[in-house]
Formats: C-alpha cells, sequence, structure tokens
C-alpha cells in the first residue's frame, strides 16, 4: 500500500507522546510502542476518510514496509547476536574475563576502559552498543558495575562519538545533507559547534573516573553492589573451559575488519568511490558482510578444536537469533511509529513550521533549533530523520541576505539537538540497542540516563544562546563545560552524587 503524508497540525504530537507516557507509566515498552503506532494510524484514518478496517491493514502494512527498508538491520542484529552467544560459549569470555581482571582491577578502570573503547568503535552506533556490550559486561558483571551504568556509558559513546567522526555513516549522511552548502567540509565545520556529543564525551569521562552519579543513576549501582559477585561468575564461567582469550578477539576482530570492508564493498570503494561516501551508502549491508565474517572465524576456531560439536554450534546461532527476538519487536514497533509521524500524519512537518515561523532575532537561531531538534528526535525517535527534515529549513533560512554567518553554528545545534533526543528517547533505536547490548531492562536504562543526558542538553542551550551572539565555537564550548562541571559539583555539594 502506498503512503500519501497529510497534514494533521498539533494532533499528530499525540501518537508519539501516547508512547513515551505509556512507556514511563507501565514500564512495558511493547505494548505502549503498539498503541502509539495504532493511535497514529486512527488519527490518519480519520483525516483521511480511511474505515477502521483500513486502519488496522495500514498499520500492518507500516511494519512490513518498515521491516522490507530494515531487512539488513534484521540479518546484521541476528548474525552478530549469534556471534555473541557463540564466543560466549566457547569460553572465550570467561578466558578475556580472567585476563581482563588481572589488568582492570577498579570499578574506575573498567567504566573508562568501557567509554574508551566506545570511542574507538566509531563506525557505526549501533554496531558500537552490541560490541562494547558484549565485550565488557562479564568484566563490569564482575566489579559489580550496575548494568543500568554499562548501557548509559555505551549509548554515551555510540551516536554522540559518531557525530563527530569524519569517518563513520553518520558523517556521510549529514554531508550529503548540505551538499548544496559545502558538504563534507561544512560537517567539518559543525564539529566544534556539535556541543552536545562534546559534553557527553566530558560527562561519560567524568562520570567513569571519579564514580559519582546521581538521581536513579546512584539507586541503581547501589543495588549493584548488593549482588552476589559468584552469580556474575557463574554466568561468566558458562561454556568451554578451554576457550582461550583470542576466541573472544579474533572473532570481533575479524568482525570489525571486514564489517569497515563490507562498508567500503558495498558503497563501491573498490570502483573508485571515496572512502567517506562508500561507507556511508549502506553501512548495514557492509556490517551484515562483517558480522557473517566473524560467524566464519568462530566455526574455523572452534569446530577443529572441539569447543563445541557442529550441532551445538547450529544450536547456539539459533540461540543467538532468539535471544535478539524481543529487542527486535521493540525495534520493529519503534519503526513503525516513526514511519507513521513522519510519512503519515506530518509531525516533523508540523514541529519545523515553528522555525520558520518565528520572529526572533537570528542570534536565537542556534538556541531555537536545538530545542526543536531535541523535541523532535525525542518524539520520533530518530536523529537522522530528524536532521533530516530541519537542514533543508535551516540552510533556506540561513540563505537570507546577512544570514549565512548563522549556518555553520545552526547546523551544529541542529546536530546535537537530534543527537540529543535520539539518545535519551525510549524508541529510539539506538537506546533499545545499548539495553540489548548491557542486557539491561530497557526502560530501566531511559530512567537511569535522562537526567545525566538532559544535564548535558540544558548546559549546551546555555552555549547555543553564547554562540549565536559570539560566533565562536570556543567560547560557547569553554563556558558550556565550565557551566556543566559547576552543575556537577553543586549536585556532589548538596548530597545528590556520592562517590560509590
Amino acid at each position: 500500500m502506498e503512503f500519501t503524508m497529510i497534514e494533521t497540525g498539533a494532533v499528530s504530537l499525540l501518537p508519539p507522546l501516547i508512547a513515551i507516557v505509556l512507556a514511563f507509566i507501565t514500564k512495558e515498552v511493547y505494548s505502549s510502542l503498539f498503541i502509539g503506532l495504532f493511535s497514529g494510524m486512527i488519527i490518519y484514518g480519520i483525516f483521511s476518510g480511511g474505515s477502521i478496517a483500513s486502519v488496522a491493514a495500514m498499520t500492518f502494512d507500516m511494519m512490513y514496509s518498515k521491516i522490507s527498508d530494515n531487512a539488513y538491520m534484521i540479518i546484521f542484529l541476528s548474525l552478530l547476536w549469534a556471534v555473541v552467544v557463540l564466543v560466549s560459549k566457547s569460553g572465550g569470555t570467561q578466558a578475556y574475563g580472567v585476563w581482563a581482571e588481572k589488568r582492570l582491577h577498579s570499578k574506575r578502570s573498567a567504566a573508562l576502559a568501557t567509554s574508551l573503547l566506545g570511542v574507538l568503535i566509531f563506525i557505526d552506533d549501533g554496531f558500537n552498543c552490541l560490541t562494547v556490550g558484549t565485550v565488557m559486561r562479564p568484566i563490569t558483571d564482575r566489579l559489580r558495575i550496575s548494568r543500568e551504568k554499562l548501557a548509559y556509558i555505551i549509548d554515551a559513546t555510540a551516536a554522540p562519538v559518531c557525530i563527530i567522526a569524519p569517518v563513520s555513516s553518520w558523517a556521510v549522511a549529514v554531508a550529503s545533507e548540505v551538499s548544496e552548502t559545502g558538504g563534507f567540509n561544512v560537517f567539518l565545520s559543525t564539529i566544534p559547534y556539535n556541543l552536545y556529543a562534546l559534553l557527553t564525551i566530558i560527562m561519560v569521562i567524568f562520570i567513569c573516573y571519579t564514580g559519582k552519579d546521581f538521581g536513579p543513576m546512584r539507586a541503581a549501582e547501589a543495588n549493584a553492589q548488593l549482588q552476589d559477585p559468584e552469580v556474575a561468575e557463574k554466568a561468566a564461567a558458562e561454556g568451554s573451559p578451554k576457550g582461550k582469550v583470542y576466541d573472544v578477539a579474533l572473532p570481533i576482530l575479524v568482525l570489525i575488519i571486514f564489517a569497515i570492508l563490507g562498508m567500503a564493498y558495498v558503497g563501491g570503494f573498490f570502483e573508485g568511490v571515496s572512502f567517506s561516501e562508500a561507507i556511508g551508502y549502506n553501512p548495514t549491508g557492509g556490517l551484515t558482510l562483517g558480522a557473517f565474517a566473524g560467524l566464519i572465524t568462530a566455526f574455523l576456531l572452534y569446530i577443529p578444536r572441539k569447543l563445541m560439536t557442529p550441532k551445538e554450534f547450529i544450536d547456539n546461532i539459533v540461540n543467538g537469533i532468539s535471544n535478539i527476538v524481543p529487542p527486535m519487536l521493540i525495534l520493529v514497533l519503534s519503526w513503525s511509529l516513526g514511519g507513521v509521524c513522519r510519512q503519515l500524519i506530518g509531525t516533523g512537518v508540523y514541529v519545523s513550521s515553528f522555525v520558520s515561523r518565528s520572529n526572533l532575532p537570528l542570534g536565537f537561531l542556534p538556541f531555537l533549533i536545538f530545542i526543536i531538534a531535541a523535541l523532535m528526535s525525542f518524539s520520533m525517535g530518530t536523529s537522522w530523520g530528524t536532521f533530516g527534515m530541519l537542514i533543508p529549513i535551516v540552510t533556506m533560512i540561513c540563505s537570507a541576505e546577512g544570514a549565512a554567518v548563522y549556518l555553520v553554528p545552526t547546523l551544529g545545534a541542529t546536530l546535537a539537538g537530534s543527537v540529543y533526543g535520539d539518545h535519551c528517547s525510549p524508541i529510539s533505536d539506538t537506546t533499545i540497542l545499548s539495553s540489548t547490548g548491557a542486557q539491561c531492562m530497557h526502560i530501566k536504562h531511559v530512567e537511569t540516563q535522562l537526567p545525566y543526558a538532559t544535564l548535558v542538553a540544558v548546559c549546551c542551550a546555555v552555549g547555543y544562546l553564547i554562540a549565536g551572539f559570539t560566533f565562536s565555537p570556543w567560547v560557547a564550548l569553554v563556558l558550556s563545560i565550565a557551566i556543566m562541571i559547576g552543575a556537577l559539583l553543586l549536585l556532589s555539594k548538596y548530597g545528590f552524587m556520592e562517590t560509590k
């Protein structure tokens, strides 16, 4: 069925709001997302004159469409989770845990190592989430770092790192959106203006180094201290006793290398296309090739050494795929809800229209765009969809006489707001994959990281007010950092934070 967008005005905000509010109230995300999706279809049916039967049919048509559009992502996640289960059952994860335990003796070192690994895997955020979680979860469990905190570290070093990495699928996506105003060079110019990404990385380092937490995360960390360490030991001990560190390291390393090569191959790099452009053409297609290479490597490592029988190998693949079904259902529902908002009822069009109707002085433009991008991304669960809708509006506004100087700071604010909303939205695929990688309850991850992300966002909003009138990313960045550190020190002074 073909979908035709109609403008429904302020009513278009209801479906994402219903899904988000229900998720927080019920602590149950599946029905919340489906109700949000179905309510969006009801709105579309009312405005387009459709029947109840057509609303139900269109709901599943949208789900079918999104499964089809994201087929490579589904295959990639299935293969990747199969590799995750295989390396665990091989005994490689246990061997890695013993090896790392000799080097990572404290919660601080383990948390910092997790954040460093997250920064290093900057090619794609979804790949980052699952890989970092798989590698570091046994270590953080042993040291009683809560799954919620692990999920936050993973999430905070996924999209915020990818959006400022020149070589990533995100960089190419943004460069393609601003191709008429300078392309890749304009993207590079926005990096120092991407205050949210930069401050988030600093925030993660601060939290990991000091061990200070506040809000729901402090309670999660307190609960983690009550866990029996033997539970983590027992979980890590599953698998063959003959496993070695390279049984987990080699499949993951091959997966990373071939994922990069796969993205380059799928994008035409070996046929003359530039590397940065090639990896952004179909990143999930390349990642799927990488996951398949990791699977083949695991087979060649484990079967000849009898770490598992061929039947156990296949059973572990099936178990891995079955484990990814629950988060995959969340992804399908969130993709479908986002599709209703973007393709049918015009949520993005309604919100972004505030920009073009605004009569505020242009100096407030970066601040205003940051707020709008954050609201849009949070509501729709997609940063790419948000900056895809806002960037054309921003370039149009800044093409007016005397407004060109606002282009780069406003584009930086667009990207920053999009990442913030995506970072903390319960219907964002990155948020879902972070909780999956950490094996943390999804809604708990959302609740514990929301205060952290919002504190950074508030400091960034002040920074964009400064940037809009000084045209200096460095002044805005330094002052934003100072405000954030000051806020953290105040929280510490008045007892809202404590060292674990």
